[in-house]
């Protein structure tokens, strides 16, 4: 078996038997294959697509590459995954709740990808935060805040690492069969008793209408329950941003505001959806309801502070970060105003050019060398259906450079349309599958 057969059988819209894919992912892990076959791999199964027996396979295969966690704790092994929007750092919440609920959240995430935003890279805005951890040390945080947020190890499906990073400047990101491997082979090397998907669907997701986010829901949850952990997927609107804030640090601001209850808003309703059911399915709750009800409680009553400030404390921020965050966080040089060129309603808001912006800004990154400046990004950016006058904000650049921001505020006046009519706000939970 050689890559050029593998290649070859795919350029012809041969299926890929699990011998094949597991070589491929072995060759992946350990370089067998060079990044031109790498990238030409990714690019045949976007273009082609492999059949439901494949999809298990490859996410087997990539699991398999690298060690798969086992746990001893005294609570269930939880954990969540969202397939990537705009504003959405609900994993910053949701993990310290699951905790401060009783359960244990060892939360394998990821970096940017396209016009969405990394987990990682949020955190590591915080000075001093690493997510890179040594095995020992992720046990360690996971034991005693009960939840840690951490990259993959060189040993944890390290065939999607290196896919991962090829997917990104390839532009075979949106591949449901990539996504579900992608996804579920690090989910499934942590040693998870339960998962809950968050597929997004909208202008900031990768899946655009219902049937595309539907099949992606479908085959993480079948993939992930073949392979013996129980999982529910929720389909969620990403027609605009979650929280008002796109950027590293300033995603990081909305969840320390929410944390310490200075603010709610759609993050928690997404939150108590996607933690409710974890909790029922892992005996902590005695249904979805009562397990929401118990996620909101641990935010509002401060638990899931407690819990975020003991997991940061072990990753290496500041001590005193979660009581005096603001000092911490880096602000950007240039903050400006992006102002409505008209009165109007808001009526569309396109997340991917928004996210765009961000990276054009330098909060992204486009190969997968560039170094993400924490500070930059946007604020305040308004909600649909909300009316403006002319002049108002739309949103806040926050630039390191005056010409940048320029760009990013003319990238946001393309990206927010304003109209006559009265326009309702989007249903933020539309579909449970499973």
């Amino acid at each position: 078996m050689s890559a050029r057969d593998i290649l070859a059988r795919l350029r012809h819209g041969q299926p890929l038997d699990g011998a094949a894919l597991a070589w491929m992912a072995q060759a992946l892990a350990d370089g067998g294959v060079s990044d031109a076959q790498a990238g030409a791999f990714a690019m045949g199964i976007c273009l082609n697509g492999l059949d439901d027996a494949g999809r298990v396979a490859l996410t087997l295969a990539m699991r398999d590459s690298g060690r798969v966690l086992q746990w001893d704790l005294g609570g269930p092994v939880l954990d969540k995954h969202s397939t990537g929007g705009v504003g959405d750092c609900v994993s910053l919440v949701l993990a310290p709740a699951l905790a401060a609920c009783g359960a244990y959240v060892p939360m394998i995430s990821g970096r940017g990808l396209g016009h969405t935003g990394g987990t990682l890279d949020k955190l590591e805005a915080i000075p001093g935060v690493t997510t890179q951890l040594e095995e020992a040390q992720f046990r360690a945080v996971v034991d005693a805040a009960g939840c840690a947020i951490v990259s993959a190890s060189g040993d944890i499906a390290p065939a999607d690492k290196r896919l991962y990073a090829v997917r990104d400047v390839t532009s075979t990101v949106d591949s449901l069969d990539l996504i579900t491997a992608s996804i579920l082979s690090k989910k499934l090397a942590a040693g998870l008793d339960g998962l809950v998907l968050d597929v997004k669907v909208g202008s900031g997701a990768f899946m655009k209408d219902m049937d595309e986010a539907r099949a992606l829901a479908q085959a993480l949850s079948s993939t992930a329950t073949a392979a013996g952990c129980p999982t529910t997927a929720v389909i969620s609107d990403m027609n605009q941003p979650l929280v008002p804030s796109l950027g590293n640090a300033l995603e990081v601001a909305e969840v320390m505001r929410v944390l310490t209850g200075a603010a709610e808003g759609p993050i928690l309703e997404v939150a108590g959806e996607l933690g409710g059911g974890l909790l029922a399915s892992g005996g902590l709750a005695a249904d979805a309801q009562a397990g929401a009800e118990a996620i909101l409680a641990a935010v509002r009553d401060g638990r899931a502070l407690e819990r975020f400030a003991r997991m940061l404390a072990g990753m290496g921020a500041p001590v005193g970060f979660a009581e005096d965050w603001q000092r911490f966080l880096p602000e950007a040089p240039v903050i400006c105003a992006v102002k409505a060129p008209r009165d109007g309603v808001v009526s569309a808001i396109d997340g991917a050019a928004l996210g765009m912006a961000v990276v054009g800004l330098g909060g992204g990154r486009v190969v997968e060398a560039d170094q993400i400046d924490p500070a930059v990004g946007l604020s305040e950016v308004v909600r649909l259906g909300a009316r403006v006058e002319h002049g108002e904000p739309l949103a806040m650049v926050h630039a390191a450079r005056s010409e940048a921001a320029d760009a990013a505020a003319e990238a946001v006046l393309a990206a927010i349309s304003l109209g006559d009519a009265p326009v309702a706000e989007p249903k933020l939970i539309l579909e449970r599958i499973g």
